[in-house]
């Protein structure tokens, strides 16, 4: 028994012993926050299937009354190997050609409780089909597996130790100031969608050279207070 069951199975059993020692069923209920109902209910479970049956069943269970039929369902899944590159729609839609009448939504109810959601799982579930039986493959099972192999192919992919282990670094033309010359624009990132440093530097530096007059030279006097302060 699990840790959780044995918590719920505890605390109901709890109710059930706080009105034996208490002689009161109003009053146990009152204290530990369960109805007169409740209590009744748990009592005839004991009664009836010992403590095990103190167990919640499970509400998530599925409606079996609006699952389609099993011929239906075994047509889903065949198709579903015939063409695994189809989706819901074209599935529910060619299926009706063969008067086998299902919903794109009840198409993909059945992928889901078979684990045939997407195309690479009724890829697998096709060579695994393959494998088993050794079927000849038609023309369109070819095709989506030759399909899957270029995907499975690293396309510019390098291996890394770890993220930002690697980075990159470019450089463009940005535009022209007046008083510097060039700007250029240098973003370096790892290798990770997340991070990403940008920086813009003048690509021509001013030096500060001084003549006899102990002023700065530069080439105009929109430049001259930069050149004297910029080294």
């Amino acid at each position: 028994m699990s840790s959780v069951h044995h918590k719920i199975i505890k605390h109901k059993i709890g109710l059930l012993n706080l009105a034996a020692e208490l002689g009161n069923v109003s009053r146990a209920c009152k204290v530990m926050g369960f109805s007169r109902d409740t209590f009744y209910r748990y009592q005839a479970a004991v009664e009836t299937g010992g403590v095990e049956a103190l167990i919640d069943a499970n509400r998530r269970k599925p409606n079996i009354k609006n699952r389609v039929e099993e011929a239906t369902e075994a047509a889903i899944l065949a198709f579903a190997l015939e063409q695994p590159a189809f989706g819901q729609v074209r599935v529910s839609n060619e299926l009706r050609k063969r008067g086998i009448f299902v919903s794109p939504s009840g198409v993909r109810s059945v992928w889901l409780r078979q684990n045939l959601e997407s195309f690479k799982k009724r890829l697998s579930a096709l060579e695994k089909h393959i494998a088993e039986t050794g079927a000849v493959l038609t023309e369109a099972q070819v095709q989506a597996l030759e399909k899957k192999q270029e995907d499975d192919v690293a396309q510019g992919e390098i291996e890394t130790a770890h993220p930002g282990y690697l980075g990159s670094q470019d450089t463009f033309y940005v535009g022209t100031l007046k008083v510097w010359d060039e700007f250029t624009s240098k973003p370096s990132s790892t290798l990770i969608p997340s991070g990403q440093q940008r920086s813009c530097i003048p690509t021509k530096h001013q030096l500060h050279q001084l003549i006899c007059s102990m002023t700065g030279y530069c080439r105009s006097l929109l430049n001259r207070v930069w050149a004297l302060f910029a080294f």
